[in-house]
C-alpha cells in the first residue's frame, strides 16, 4: 500500500514513524514533513519522501495523491478536515478508490466548533460541563454570565485557535479581561463566538479511539502538559510533554468511558449523518472516578500521539485499511505493558515570539529514545548526524524552524523509568535557545506515590 501522512508536525512524524514499520507499506509519503520525516527508513527497505505543499490547498494536495498513486491519506492535523478535506477527496473521480483517514467536514465539527460540541453532547446525554455561549457583541451578557459562576472560570474561543484558544482565569476581574480581549478579536474569527463553562475539578486524560463510524479501537492514553512553565503555569502552548498511558485509567474508569462518552457519542455522529473514518480524541475530567468531557479532537494530539505511538502494539497501517472495508474489529491494536514519557524542546519565547534558524545539535547521540520532529527544516549543507527514529541526516544539518522544535520520547517498564530515560536522552541534543520543562510526569509519580524518593525532587 501507498500512503500519505499530511501534516509537518511531531504528531505527523510518530504516525509515519509507526505506518513504516508494517510490511504492508511500499511507500510512504509526508507532506509537507519535516527533517525527521524525511529519512524515515520502510520495513521494506524503501525511504520515506517528503512532498513539498500545503494542507489546506486542496488542489495541490489531488495533485500529489495522483502522482504518486496513493492508496491511503492519513489526515494529521485538524485545520485540512475542518475545511473539508474528505469530503473534497471523496467528490474527485479520480480519487474515488482513495481512502481519507478523517473525518467528514460535518463530522469534524465536534472540533471546528466548540459550542457544536456542546449542543451535541448535551443532545446524546454525554456528561460535560454547564456552558453557555455568546456571539462578539454580547459581552455585557456573557459578562452577567460570568456572575453566575464560581471561580476559576473557563473561556474558549468557539473556533479553531491553534491549541491556545482556551483560558482559565482565576478571579472575576481577570475572566472579564479575558472575556473582552477574545471578543475583540484576540482568536480571529475563532472568537467570534465565546464559549464560558464551569470549572470541572479533577485530572486530565486522552482517550483515543480509530474508528469506522460504527466499530472502534482504544488506543493507549495518555496525559498532556499544556502549561508553558513548570507546575503548570504561565501561557498554554500546543503542549510541552506527555506521558502514556496514565495510572487513573485503569478498567473500572475505562468501562466507563466506554459506556457514557464512546459509544453514546458514535451513536450521535451516526444519528447526524456524519461519515467518521479516522481517529476520534476525547479529552476528559476525571472528577473522582467519573469521566467527563472537556474537548473532542477529530484527529490525534500533539505531543500526546508522540507517547501513544510508542506504546501501542499492532499494525497501525493494516487497522488503518480496516476502515474502507469495515472490518476494524477484526484488528489487532493493543496498548503494551511499557510506559512512555515525552518531553517537547521549544524555542525561547515560546508561545510568544521566537528566532528560527539555530543549528540542532547532538541528535545523533540519542540512542536509547525516538526524537520526533516538530519544527525542523534542513539546511544546504554541514557536518553529518544521525539520530534514532531510523532517522538518517547524512550530509545535512537540522535547524529549528517552529516553537516548538522536537520531542524525545522514551519507554520504561515503569513511569519513573521512562520519565529518568527521556530526560537523560534529552540532554544529548542543544540547541540555542532551547527551553523544556523539567517536570513532565512528576505530578503523576507524586499523586499515585508510584516510587517515594522522586517527591524530594517536586
Amino acid at each position: 500500500m501507498r500512503i500519505l501522512v499530511l501534516g509537518s508536525g511531531g504528531r505527523e512524524h510518530a504516525l509515519a514513524w509507526k505506518l513504516a514499520q508494517s510490511s504492508l507499506v511500499q511507500a510512504l509519503f509526508i507532506a509537507p514533513g519535516n527533517a525527521g520525516t524525511q529519512s524515515l527508513t520502510l520495513a521494506n527497505g524503501n525511504k520515506a519522501q517528503n512532498i513539498a505543499l500545503s494542507p489546506n490547498h486542496f488542489p495541490s494536495v489531488k495533485e500529489a495523491l495522483i502522482q504518486h498513486r496513493v492508496d491511503m491519506m492519513v489526515v494529521g492535523p485538524e485545520a485540512p478536515l475542518v475545511k473539508g478535506i474528505t469530503d473534497y477527496c471523496r467528490e474527485q473521480e479520480e480519487l474515488k478508490d482513495l481512502l481519507v483517514v478523517g473525518p467528514d467536514k460535518k463530522g469534524a465539527l465536534l472540533e471546528g466548533s466548540k459550542d457544536y460540541a456542546k449542543q451535541f453532547m448535551n443532545t446524546y446525554g454525554i456528561p460535560t460541563a454547564s456552558s453557555c455561549t455568546f456571539t462578539a457583541d454580547q459581552y455585557n451578557q456573557a459578562s452577567q454570565y460570568l456572575e453566575t459562576l464560581q471561580p476559576p472560570y473557563v473561556l474558549k474561543a468557539d473556533g479553531l485557535a491553534a491549541g491556545k484558544g482556551v483560558i482559565i482565569e482565576p478571579d472575576r476581574k481577570t475572566a472579564g479581561k479575558s472575556l473582552k480581549e477574545m471578543m475583540s478579536g484576540k482568536f480571529g474569527e475563532a472568537g467570534d463566538k465565546v464559549v464560558i463553562e464551569s470549572f470541572l475539578e479533577g485530572i486530565e486524560v486522552s482517550v483515543f479511539i480509530l474508528t469506522d463510524g460504527v466499530h472502534y479501537k482504544i488506543l493507549p492514553n495518555a496525559k498532556d502538559y499544556k502549561r508553558i512553565g513548570h507546575g503548570n503555569t504561565g501561557l498554554n502552548t500546543g503542549g510541552m510533554g506527555a506521558v502514556s498511558p496514565v495510572p487513573f485509567a485503569d478498567a473500572l474508569f475505562m468501562k466507563k468511558v466506554e459506556e457514557r462518552i464512546i459509544r453514546p457519542t458514535l451513536k450521535g455522529l451516526q444519528a447526524e449523518g456524519c461519515l467518521y473514518k479516522g481517529f476520534l480524541f476525547f479529552g476528559l475530567m476525571n472528577c473522582n472516578g467519573d469521566p467527563h468531557v472537556i474537548e473532542y479532537n477529530v484527529r490525534m494530539g500533539d505531543p500526546e500521539t508522540q507517547s501513544v505511538m510508542m506504546c501501542l502494539q499492532g499494525d497501525l497501517a493494516a487497522a488503518c485499511m480496516s476502515l474502507q472495508t469495515g472490518t476494524l474489529q477484526n484488528t489487532d491494536l493493543t496498548t503494551g505493558t511499557d510506559h512512555c514519557v515525552t518531553v517537547v524542546a521549544a524555542m525561547e519565547g515560546y508561545p510568544g515570539s521566537y528566532t528560527k534558524g539555530h543549528l540542532i545539535e547532538g541528535l545523533y547521540k540519542v540512542k536509547k529514545a525516538e526524537v520526533f520532529h516538530m519544527g525542523t527544516a534542513e539546511a544546504s549543507s554541514g557536518r553529518a548526524e544521525a539520530s534514532s527514529s531510523r532517522v538518517v541526516t547524512s550530509g545535512r544539518r537540522v535547524v529549528t524552524s517552529g516553537g516548538r522544535v522536537l520531542a524525545v520520547s522514551a519507554v520504561g517498564s515503569g513511569l519513573v523509568e521512562a520519565r529518568e530515560r527521556a530526560y537523560e536522552q534529552l540532554l544529548q541534543v542543544k540547541f540555542e535557545g532551547m527551553y523544556y520543562r523539567e517536570d513532565i510526569g512528576c505530578d503523576l509519580i507524586q499523586e499515585y506515590d508510584l516510587i517515594p524518593e522522586e517527591k524530594s525532587m517536586l
